[in-house]
């Protein structure tokens, strides 16, 4: 084609063929690399063209999409101007869009994360002031190891730190308030220490009488107090002023014990005089007679050796009344045996003119009442015993005097003496009431009307069987 274009042409055929044939081929590889180079130099051109639109255009942010980004670069008259950016290639346009929306996405992670940096940092910002504002509450001695919320709340709610605090998250404001009052607390120990060595440096002891005023005064008088919290100086005297009210308690007790056995010592004294002491006794009158013994010395008091006596004698008054009670039981307990023995012998004289013609009769009807009144005996004597040893039960309970012994002693033998009485009265009784077995007839012909009889009917029927029983033997 080309020799049909430049064959007629002189300069084409001033030479030889081969020649031609290379200056073509060396013509077109020039053109090509020429034409290569102009369009990639407007490839390039129509790239920055249309970033500089897409940078240029608010509009277009990192969430535009391909579809709206077409219809924005339509309505820019710059882009519609542009005739050579119209016929942009559209694979190299949508290249372009990516890349600048990529962009536009790590602009605003960037600033997403500036963003984040400077709320934790305003945060942390307020919580440090906060933080400060706590230190300053503690320095002025409104806030220590025993403060509470609830008290420092209307003044700390007013400060505008606090306010700052309010809405963010991470650590709140009675978070921070709760750590201090906890690290408070923890170096009361340690504190504690330098108040003992204050304390024993100044040579002060907390008493019970002491005071926290005073105690203030002491450990204040030395530099090393001006680290001190105000809430564990204040724990530190409650601590101290325990251990001196746990000390005067002691020494209490151990006081008490002392006069206790000194009381006893000087009764003790009182009981064992010799002669005793009568009831009618006046201290005055026999106060010179124990003066030189130790146990009249160790009560210094004079009002307190009356008082002792007073209750040694009232002791004595109450044991001489209840031994003297006790002995006019027994006289009483011995006329009534006495009445009831009289009583049993002129009912069995008078008696002694009753027919022998009735005695089989009433000798079946005793036995009968011979059986209810000793059941009746027996529940009597059981009482007795019963509420006899309920009375010594009581003796015992209120006897607690050396001098109690003897009576428990004597009421002892006095009740052996009435359960041997009873055993004995029992015995006889079983005796009489099985000499002889009847026949089944003759039991049968008992008189069972005696249980319906009175007592007293009972026991003038059993003394006459008994005199019958006599007079068969």
């Amino acid at each position: 084609k080309a020799e049909q274009i430049f064959g007629e042409m002189e300069v084409w055929n001033a030479i030889s063929e081969r020649d031609r044939l290379e200056i073509y081929e060396d013509v077109l590889f020039f053109l090509s690399k020429k034409e290569k180079e102009q369009a990639k130099q407007l490839r390039k051109r129509n790239w920055e063209a249309l970033k500089n639109i897409l940078d240029n255009m608010a509009n277009v942010t990192y969430s535009t999409t391909w579809s709206e980004a077409q219809q924005y670069l339509m309505d820019n008259p710059t882009f519609a101007e542009d005739e050579e950016l119209q016929n942009m290639d559209k694979e190299d346009a949508l290249i372009c869009f990516e890349e600048h929306i990529r962009a536009l996405e790590k602009e605003e992670e960037e600033e997403k994360q500036k963003s984040l940096l400077r709320e934790r940092r305003r945060q942390r910002k307020n919580r440090e002031s906060f933080q400060i504002f706590l230190d300053e509450l503690h320095e002025h001695g409104q806030l220590h190891s025993m403060s509470s919320w609830m008290e420092l709340y209307p003044t700390i709610s007013s400060d505008i730190r606090f306010t700052n605090m309010l809405g963010q998250p991470g650590s709140t404001a009675l978070d921070l308030f709760k750590f201090y009052v906890e690290d408070l607390k923890a170096r009361y120990h340690d504190e504690k220490k330098i108040i003992k060595d204050i304390l024993k440096d100044k040579g002060f002891v907390v008493e019970v009488n002491t005071t926290f005023e005073d105690f203030v005064a002491i450990i204040s008088s030395t530099k090393r107090s001006t680290t001190l919290d105000a809430g564990n100086i204040k724990l530190a005297f409650n601590s101290l002023l325990e251990k001196a009210e746990a000390r005067e308690r002691e020494r209490e007790k151990e006081e008490a014990r002392k006069m206790k056995r000194k009381e006893s010592a000087f009764k003790s004294m009182l009981k064992q005089a010799t002669p005793p002491i009568e009831l009618d006794a006046v201290w005055e009158d026999i106060r010179e007679r124990f003066v030189k013994e130790p146990a009249f010395e160790d009560i210094t008091l004079e009002s307190e050796r009356k008082r002792i006596f007073k209750d040694f004698m009232h002791v004595l008054e109450h044991e001489c009344q209840h031994h003297h009670s006790k002995n006019k039981k027994h006289s009483k307990k011995s006329k009534k045996h006495h009445r009831k023995r009289s009583r049993s012998r002129s009912g069995s004289d008078s008696d002694d003119d009753d027919s022998h013609s009735k005695k089989k009769r009433q000798r079946s009807e005793s036995r009968s009442a011979s059986e209810h009144s000793s059941s009746a005996e027996s529940e009597r004597s059981y009482k007795k015993s019963k509420k006899h040893k309920k009375k010594s039960k009581k003796r015992r309970h209120k006897s607690d005097s050396p001098e109690s012994d003897a009576e428990r002693e004597k009421d002892k033998k006095e009740k052996d003496r009435e359960s041997e009485k009873d055993r004995s009265r029992q015995r006889s009784e079983s005796k009489h009431k099985s000499p002889k077995k009847k026949t089944g007839k003759d039991s049968g012909n008992w008189d069972t009307s005696g249980s319906e009889l009175s007592e007293g009917e009972l026991e003038k029927r059993r003394r006459t069987l008994l005199e019958q029983l006599d007079d068969d033997q």
